[in-house]
């Protein structure tokens, strides 16, 4: 059971290993808040799609299993898009498009189909959140370079840290999308490099 969890952090890791979601990676990843944000929307959403594609699959006819699966996880996007602008306008506005584009992110209706059509609903549970928490854990470390470098900040709820020596003097090219790409391209091959060595 626990190997479910951990496969998503490491071994499975939804952006440095299968290269999943790679679209709200890279716009998404500007600041340490807006990183936390759709992380927990998606971890949300991944492991309620989950459960309830786990508990359905049974019932669900082969011939309409991806627009089944789609429309569970735009029942479950659609409440973390109406939390969100309720309890979080500033990060809702802040991720905009990208909430209600989680419907079709890859590694969530990847899940949906390479999991847990064909699992129990606690495994599902475990891999919905293993996935999330990976998903989540390497794009708050993206936001952290991109964000650290590129402006001399860490933005956190209710504060924004201050780097003192990086602020004097960001590297700006890191804030926009090519430092995205940069960035994401260089951590991909470090955990590689690191996984090859093993």
């Amino acid at each position: 059971m626990i190997k479910e969890f951990t496969k998503g952090l490491f071994k499975e890791n939804p952006i440095f290993v299968i290269a999943l979601g790679l679209c709200p990676t890279l716009a998404t990843s500007t600041m340490v808040i807006n990183a936390l944000g759709m992380g927990a929307g998606v971890i949300f959403v991944l492991v309620c799609s989950n459960i309830f594609i786990s508990l359905l699959k049974n019932f669900i006819p082969d011939n309409v299993r991806i627009p089944a699966y789609i429309v569970v996880i735009a029942s479950f996007v659609t409440i973390v898009q109406m939390v969100m602008e309720a309890y979080a306008p500033a990060l809702y506005a802040a991720l905009g498009v990208f909430v209600p584009l989680i419907v079709v992110n890859c590694i969530i209706l990847g899940r949906a189909e390479a999991f847990a059509n064909k699992n129990k609903v606690l495994p599902s549970i475990l891999d919905g959140l293993g996935m999330g928490i990976g998903f989540t854990l390497a794009l708050t470390l993206i936001a952290l370079i991109r964000e650290v470098l590129g402006s001399g900040t860490i933005t956190l709820p209710g504060c924004v840290i201050t780097v003192p020596v990086i602020s004097i003097a960001p590297i700006r090219v890191i804030a926009f999308p090519a430092g995205a790409l940069l960035v994401l391209g260089l951590l991909k091959a470090f955990f590689q490099y690191k996984e090859g060595r093993k």
